[in-house]
């Protein structure tokens, strides 16, 4: 279950192809690539236990990096390509990388952090270079093809957002395995969806997202072939599907919005019937949306519902769900447990807070803080969504953990731009919260009130969402903004969020589109 085998055995098949060049690239290519990715690591004097960033658009150098960290006992940080420099130097600097890597693509905003980063670290850029960085093809090039001699497992770092509005670090302590060996991960996940050697897996998603990279390495694991589109277009997917009779797939809600919007007679005019297996996760499904996917794909949709942390895994098929509509599952990773405000289980039916017991062990990288209040007193460990069972163990989900915005399948932090907004002179007070979104589930929204009520207006509102996109990602900034005399505070000090995101929302039994 590793790339080496099926390189060993069979040397000339696509690991992966890039949809739109038709780009490929073998196992045997991955596995010497990978090597050399590795050799260069060592020579770099990364040990066990070491870190690398990766700051890249979906790329045909991606996996090579991953899987030269996977058998170097790295861990390797995947960084969101929308990122601005501030945003990235933190978390270069939080998960202690010594070797950053980025592309030509990104040279905006590289160049910012050749001043930011520390210049101990390596500075890598593909496609080309600019001043700070040293080509990372030439540095590759000049190592050899074979295996390091200490080879060890290494593992993924994800990045999810922390009570501090900075986004955390998912840290799993390495473990003393061959690298090579089955993951009980791997085995889920192919015994769940199927998963073969034979399988033509379609990745229409950004690589740093952590399921679109899980699932790839998944499928390189089996020896099977991922078709890797460089962003997302709804004909395109589905042009790839039939172009490369693609078997298997992963998507967020909005990819099924948009793909469903377009004219009929253009999505007709494809044949997926090719599709076996579409997956879908990240922000739960409208339930007109997911009924539609059904009809015009077939039984195929399977969704479940986890999180980087690891903890816990539900899953729910098509046929499962057309009886058990809203529902995101049953376990298969873990044991439910929901929990009310005095930390006891409730009755079936009633909301609380989701815990799973017997899953998957985390921390939160630099927060204790935030590890120890994931963390029942009985062990179990929770990502702070709200939700119940039934009496058959399905799980629905209700609210979103601490007011967490997901946007497109993104997460967004509220407080990370709360804590901007506040800074500019003309604003007293702000809350910023989820809305509901046809087309995204969810859009920021900045609650605002202004130091002077005569400011308030579309021209301090257009000032307020500019001023945000200089210092964050677009994600992240507001897309409209609202005036209030007033925010409901205590006088404490706390803020009523739920009373604003309630104005919003209105009475939905949900709180999830």
């Amino acid at each position: 279950m590793h790339i080496y085998q099926h390189a060993e055995r069979t040397p000339d098949k696509p690991a992966f192809i890039m949809a739109r060049t038709g780009e490929v690239t073998t196992y045997q290519e991955l596995e010497n690539r990978s090597n050399q990715v590795a050799q260069l690591f060592r020579s770099l004097g990364l040990t066990r236990g070491d870190a690398v960033a990766l700051f890249l658009e979906n790329t045909k150098y991606y996996f090579e990096i991953c899987w030269a960290a996977q058998r170097s006992g790295l861990y390797f940080t995947c960084i969101s390509s929308r990122l601005t420099a501030s945003e990235v130097d933190y978390i270069v600097r939080d998960c202690s990388a010594k070797v950053f890597i980025t592309s030509i693509s990104k040279k905006d905003v590289a160049q910012e952090l050749t001043s930011l980063l520390p210049d101990t670290l390596t500075f890598l850029m593909i496609d080309d270079v600019i001043d700070g960085f040293e080509s990372y093809e030439k540095r590759v090039e000049a190592m050899p093809a074979e295996r390091i001699a200490d080879e060890s497992l290494g593992t993924d770092m994800l990045y999810s957002s922390g009570t501090t509005g900075r986004p955390k670090g998912v840290r799993r302590a390495l473990q003393d395995t061959a690298i090579d060996e089955t993951s009980p991960f791997l085995m889920l996940i192919a015994g769940v969806y199927g998963f073969t050697g034979d399988t033509i897996y379609l990745s229409p998603a950004p690589l740093y997202h952590a399921a679109p990279l899980r699932y790839n390495l998944t499928i390189m694991q089996l020896g099977a072939t991922s078709i890797v589109m460089d962003h997302f277009d709804p004909e395109e997917a589905l042009h790839y599907i039939e172009h490369y009779k693609a078997t298997a797939s992963q998507w967020v809600p909005t990819m099924f919005v948009r793909m469903l919007k377009m004219p009929e007679e253009t999505r007709v005019k494809y044949d997926v019937s090719s599709m076996k297996m579409a997956i879908h996760a990240a922000a739960p499904c409208p339930i007109p949306i997911k009924k539609q996917m059904i009809d015009w794909w077939g039984p195929v949709i399977s969704e479940y519902y986890a999180g980087t942390e690891g903890n816990g895994f539900c899953t729910i098929s098509s046929e499962e769900w057309l009886t058990h509509e809203g529902s995101v599952g049953k376990p298969l990773l873990g044991e439910l447990h929901i929990v009310g405000e005095d930390g006891e289980e409730i009755p079936h039916g009633e909301p609380g807070t989701i815990y799973f017991g017997e899953g998957g062990e985390f921390e939160y990288h630099n927060d204790p803080k935030k590890t120890a209040e994931s963390k029942h007193a009985k062990g179990w460990t929770t990502l702070g969504d709200v939700g119940y069972q039934d009496e058959e163990g399905y799980l629905y989900l209700t609210d979103r953990k601490a007011f967490m915005i997901i946007t497109g399948g993104v997460n967004v932090y509220p407080q990370e731009t709360e804590n901007l907004l506040i800074t500019h002179p003309r604003v007293t007070d702000v809350a910023v919260i989820g809305i509901p979104s046809e087309d995204f589930g969810e859009e920021v929204k900045a609650v605002v009130q202004p130091a002077r009520w005569n400011d308030a207006g579309p021209d301090l509102e257009a000032e307020l969402i500019d001023f945000c996109r200089q210092e964050l990602s677009k994600i992240k900034c507001p897309k409209t903004v609202d005036f209030v005399e007033e925010l409901p505070r205590h006088p404490t000090g706390k803020l009523y969020k739920r009373l604003i995101r309630d104005r919003y929302w209105g009475n939905r039994d949900s709180k999830i589109v």
